[in-house]
């Protein structure tokens, strides 16, 4: 049950058209339901001011799928990280409106498109292979109610095309930078801009890479000092972070 939710059940109860014991029955799942594999966090949409995420990965498609349901019973929006397809059909076969996003098995339904955010939130990329963390920053701040702007493949291997998006870059009210291989980019966009970047690392790269570590070390030791890093291949974490610093 989110917020508003939460405040009509209230007033429902103060104008006589709903009963107390109605009420505590609409209640008794918060502030958690068991559901045997899981328990839902019903209470952090309120506390937050963001429904619980599902982490998709490592469960089956009946466990993402059920805790969806539940989720859907009491909140406007509902999203999914690192889904499969599976679970994505079950979840559209009964709610037709979510949206499912392959690249980045991110699954979402979004009712309430509230704006929230003061600004838009710009997403970069350093390169075609960073889309998949990318899109999944992206369905992330969307839902949380924030204007996007895109700005794809601009390497600092190829520092003109950074600089042809100076203007967009400029009007964002937060960045998130997302890249593998060397990620130069975070430092790169933080030396041109006054506001937060959030770099994220990608485990884009080849051997000596490490699987995204070399990129993290990369933006943890940024010089540009508007730079802070979340872990690598979290473009969740950058699209949260990102939204919660756009509200302020």
């Amino acid at each position: 049950m989110d917020r508003e939710n939460l405040k009509s059940l209230l007033e429902e109860v103060r104008a006589g058209e709903l009963g107390i014991d109605q009420a505590i029955e609409k209640l008794k799942h918060m502030p958690f339901e068991q559901l045997g594999f899981a328990t839902i966090d019903h209470h952090r949409a309120i506390r937050a001011g963001m429904p619980e995420v599902i982490w998709g990965k490592g469960k089956t498609d009946e466990e993402v799928s059920e805790i969806a349901f539940r989720l859907l019973e009491r909140s406007q929006n509902v999203l999914a990280t690192r889904t499969s397809e599976g679970a994505a059909a079950r979840v559209i076969a009964r709610y037709p409106e979510a949206e499912y996003f392959p690249r980045s098995g991110a699954l979402r339904v979004w009712r309430d498109r509230t704006l929230l955010g003061k600004g838009t939130i710009a997403v970069v990329t350093a390169g075609t292979t960073d889309q998949p963390v990318a899109e999944e920053a992206i369905v992330t701040a969307e839902i949380m109610g924030n204007n996007i702007c895109r700005i794809h493949d601009v390497g600092v291997a190829g520092i003109h095309r950074l600089i042809a998006n100076l203007e967009p870059l400029r009007a964002a009210r937060v960045i998130v930078a997302v890249a593998g291989m060397e990620a130069s980019l975070a430092t790169a966009v933080g030396g041109l801009v006054s506001c937060p970047v959030i770099g994220v690392p990608t485990s884009v790269g080849y051997g000596s890479h490490f699987n995204g570590l070399a990129s993290l070390l990369s933006m943890l030791n940024s010089c540009a000092s508007n730079v802070s890093v979340v872990n690598i291949d979290n473009g969740f974490g950058g699209g949260y972070v990102a939204s919660l610093i756009n509200r302020l």
